[in-house]
């Protein structure tokens, strides 16, 4: 593990750098689950374009994962970890005794050859996947349920992992990546240790081209088009925009919540993760 360097040869190479993908094992995926990805290039049905600056890129072959881990009281064998190219942590191959195969997320540390195992009453250990009441306090966490049974959400990104606070009746308190302290149902489920790629962070593109690569165009400002472009376009000179920021509709960028205020959510909330200082409840 860890991220490789190349000499200057080039402007592009220069400042860039890429990871050396040395923990995968194939790079051959498993035929039985993939499935094709239909670009939109950022375009509705109508094919109006609702989110800007994305098209081109490498074509991609969609890993179907298995957020969910309910095959319980079955051990499976790890057989391969391999690399996604539409997530920033590795996936690892598992194969059950009964002979099903499916992708998981990679833990940090796992290797080939690993058995884990799904259930209420499993060894908390690395790669093992558990409902929350069964896991002890203070231990690592990821692919997290906000939902029983609706498959993890929570902790999934590269290097990441979730700490159980407390338990308290039906709930338990988990803090994740980026501060915010929330309440889960004791019935969610969640996956021992930490997601792997941690040094996914340590990456620097470098470049445009390897942007164009991923799928993403050049994201323009607004007030550097012409006034028939974007409402801040235009103006002698480099002006500031002379309004407050804005979309090419005219919807204000700045200021506004984004979050639906309505999200049944939002109340599971303790510590949210913008609070100016750590600790701070919000009730």
């Amino acid at each position: 593990m860890g991220v490789r360097v190349y000499k200057p040869t080039t402007n592009g190479r220069r400042n860039s750098s890429v990871n050396d993908y040395a923990e995968l094992t194939t790079d051959r995926p498993e035929k039985t689950l993939c499935k094709r990805i239909k670009k939109t290039g950022g375009r509705n049905h109508h094919g109006v374009v609702t989110a800007r600056f994305r098209g081109g890129g490498a074509r991609r072959i969609y890993r179907i994962i298995d957020f969910k881990r309910n095959k319980d009281s079955m051990p499976a064998t790890v057989s391969t970890i391999e690399y996604d190219p539409n997530r920033n942590c590795f996936i690892s191959l598992v194969q059950y005794e009964d002979g099903e195969k499916r992708y998981i997320l990679a833990p940090l540390g796992i290797k080939v050859g690993d058995k884990i195992e799904s259930g209420q009453s499993v060894e908390p250990k690395v790669g093992n996947a558990m409902p929350l009441s069964s896991i002890p306090a203070g231990m690592e966490i990821h692919n997290i349920e906000m939902t029983a049974g609706q498959g993890g959400k929570l902790v999934r990104g590269a290097g990441n992992a979730g700490k159980i606070a407390a338990k308290e009746g039906n709930w338990v308190t988990i803090i994740l990546p980026s501060g915010e302290m929330r309440m889960v149902r004791k019935e969610c489920r969640a996956t021992i240790g930490r997601v792997s790629n941690p040094d996914h962070q340590n990456v620097v593109i470098g470049k445009a081209g390897r942007k164009r690569h991923m799928g993403r165009k050049p994201h323009v400002r607004g007030k550097a088009m012409n006034p028939v472009a974007h409402p801040m376009g235009g103006g002698e000179g480099r002006s500031n925009g002379g309004r407050h920021p804005c979309s090419p509709t005219g919807v204000l960028a700045k200021g506004g919540k984004t979050r639906n205020p309505r999200n049944p959510s939002n109340k599971r909330i303790i510590r949210r993760r913008k609070n100016k200082r750590q600790g701070q409840l919000v009730l």
